[in-house]
């Protein structure tokens, strides 16, 4: 089998050179504790072991190259360089208590096309590697920052990216980054595969679901997605997901103003997430400001103070759990749906 990263290909150089098995802690302890980013200089490693090294993955232990910051009060955004001369942008996110969360890509833009958001006027340019998603985090955790919490919100569609499932067994293996799986979240516009295997194989990992419409027709025409992935099937497996794991699920909800931000629209979202059973109190509604773009294909707004009361209100009185983010980097298109690759 062709290894899926290169801590796999790591394993497989030092089986065919018959080294100890030390020999991997060793090199583990390198990147993750000492923060050494370059193979050759791990000098507790033999020379004809970093070279190998080098010559098969590469100088650098990270495949992906930060060729731009931008940096803004509590948000960091990197724009990395990664193969094919491709560039993509993770965010990182610092708040008042100082905990650190990162939205990190899985795609090279995005094929889904969804009307309000920038990374998708791009298209689709291709799925990372298990490695280019990881090593994201890498560059931050080198760089001597704490991995708190980590969200698959970056450029993509994350459960799209069939590498993503790889990515998750490296940041969660306990000899690699050790992430808990509560600290991960997955965010996803409704691929039902991808959702059914998320509940299988990484039931504890935090699910977000993008609904943006309670409506089918007018979500179809925000998200053309929910035409092959309609909304009740998408809710349906959300309910197979909370009685399988007992773990809330996020409803993420960008309020457009004069397009989804009614009274009409918070009662049919209300509608949808109640009498789904007795786990209906595990769905939480996220509401989220727009932020707007230069490139989207449609100039939407984003709701006024007054409208969205009245929709958290609306939500609260039928019963439904719901917070109002509070959005950061939206001054360095490092917010929700702005994430472009700028050069």
């Amino acid at each position: 089998m062709k290894p899926t990263s290169k801590y796999e290909t790591i394993g497989q150089i030092l089986s065919d050179f018959k080294q100890p098995a030390y020999r991997y802690e060793q090199i583990m302890d390198a990147i993750f504790k000492q923060k050494i980013a370059e193979y050759e200089r791990i000098t507790i490693l033999p020379k004809f072991l970093r070279e190998e090294l080098a010559r098969t993955l590469g100088p650098h232990v990270s495949s992906v190259i930060p060729v731009k910051e931008l940096t803004s009060q509590q948000v960091s955004k990197v724009l990395f360089a990664i193969g094919g001369g491709e560039r993509v942008e993770a965010v990182r996110l610092t708040y008042e208590r100082g905990w650190k969360s990162y939205c990190i890509s899985t795609q090279c833009g995005c094929g889904f096309g969804c009307r309000f958001c920038a990374t998708g006027t791009i298209g689709l340019k291709r799925n990372l590697t298990a490695d280019e998603i990881t090593d994201q985090l890498l560059h931050f955790h080198m760089n001597g920052h704490a991995l708190d919490s980590v969200s698959f919100m970056g450029m993509g569609e994350a459960l799209a990216n069939p590498h993503l499932f790889d990515a998750l067994a490296i940041l969660t293996n306990p000899h690699l980054f050790g992430l808990g799986h509560r600290r991960i979240t997955i965010s996803t516009i409704g691929l039902l595969p991808g959702i059914d295997r998320l509940t299988r194989e990484f039931p504890q990992i935090n699910l977000t679901f993008s609904l943006h419409s309670p409506f089918d027709d007018q979500r179809s025409e925000l998200m053309p997605i929910n035409k092959k992935f309609p909304l009740r099937d998408v809710l349906n497996a959300l309910d197979c997901h909370i009685r399988h794991t007992g773990r809330k699920v996020y409803i993420a909800y960008i309020l457009l103003r004069g397009f989804n931000d009614s009274t009409e629209h918070a009662k049919a979202v209300a509608a949808l997430l109640r009498g789904r059973g007795s786990w209906e109190h595990l769905y939480h509604v996220n509401l989220i400001p727009y932020n707007s773009t230069e490139v989207t294909p449609q100039s939407y707004l984003p709701s006024d103070p007054d409208r969205v009361k009245t929709f958290v209100r609306t939500l609260k009185i039928n019963g439904v759990n719901v917070t109002v983010r509070t959005q950061f980097g939206s001054d360095i298109n490092a917010a929700c749906g702005q994430l472009y690759r700028t050069e």
